[in-house]
């Protein structure tokens, strides 16, 4: 029997509280964006269980690229909603967590059964960790780096691609040092506290090539386009490389904008007279 002077049940049929009946249309396919993507991502386990390495991480970047979509389709839609920030949150915990955590153990770190369990266990919690993070963070204002243009560690998405460079390296090569399991752990667990890290890092909105490179911009676009389809795993292996390289441009560009940002917070010192006095203010 329920006790309807309890407060709690009171809140719980509230009309105000009372959850929505349903999505709406323009939310269904975001959504369902997302939703293809955590299939992806698990899709990509399987693939590692039989030993398809290959088509295992093409599912997990294709759930990154499916992630990079949803986003974009809600806002395009006005179908952003707290519903999907929560599914988009869980999705890439799965895909970008827990899949590459386990197709890594099972290509090399199976060999190291507690050190390399371990290390994936380090990746997986540290990314879902971020999320948590940025979870908690999406009604705060007080964001430095987001309000400065730069995201706060290396996103989800990129930091399991950024864990499946050996693989590349490997697959195109062939070199078995690539997949030694003693480095593959160590990179593992590097990636995982760079996830979680408080390293400021370029986002798209800060890559703004100038003017008169745009056009070369869009050739290089399409050279790497073709570079995929015809050498995908070193063409990885090189914009993964890349984007490594970028971290210490983040950190530094970074660095610059809170300088600049100090320096005009702090009022410029009153002119002094020749009696050692301030000149006084101009009345105007």
């Amino acid at each position: 029997m329920i006790d309807e002077s309890d407060p709690l049940v009171d809140d719980r049929l509230s009309p105000r509280r009372r959850l929505a009946r349903g999505l709406s249309m323009r939310a269904i396919v975001p959504n369902a964006i997302t939703a293809a993507a955590l299939c992806s991502g698990l899709t990509g386990i399987r693939f590692a269980i039989a030993g398809d390495f290959e088509k295992s991480v093409q599912a997990v970047i294709l759930a990154g690229l499916l992630d990079g979509i949803d986003g974009r389709a809600a806002r395009l839609l006005r179908a952003q909603t707290r519903f999907g920030a929560e599914l988009d949150s869980l999705a890439d915990s799965i895909s970008f967590g827990v899949a590459p955590a386990l197709i890594v153990y099972l290509w090399t770190l199976h060999q190291l059964p507690s050190l390399g369990w371990i290390a994936s266990l380090a990746f997986a919690i540290c990314c879902v960790l971020r999320l948590a993070r940025f979870n908690a963070r999406l009604d705060m204002l007080d964001q430095p780096h987001k309000q400065a243009g730069f995201l706060t560690g290396v996103p989800a998405p990129l930091g399991a691609g950024l864990a499946f460079l050996p693989m590349y390296l490997w697959i195109a090569t062939g070199i078995p040092e690539f997949a030694n399991d003693v480095a593959v752990s160590i990179w593992m667990v590097l990636i995982a506290f760079l996830m979680i890290s408080s390293v400021p890092t370029l986002s798209w909105s800060k890559l703004q090539p100038p003017r008169d490179l745009r056009i070369g911009l869009i050739a290089v676009v399409g050279l790497t386009v073709a570079a995929l389809l015809t050498e995908p795993w070193y063409t990885l292996a090189v914009i993964t490389l890349g984007y490594i390289a970028l971290i210490p441009l983040g950190i530094a560009s970074y660095a610059k904008v809170r300088l600049r940002a100090r320096d005009q917070a702090i009022p410029a010192p009153a002119a002094a007279t020749g009696d050692g006095s301030s000149a006084p203010s101009d009345p105007s």
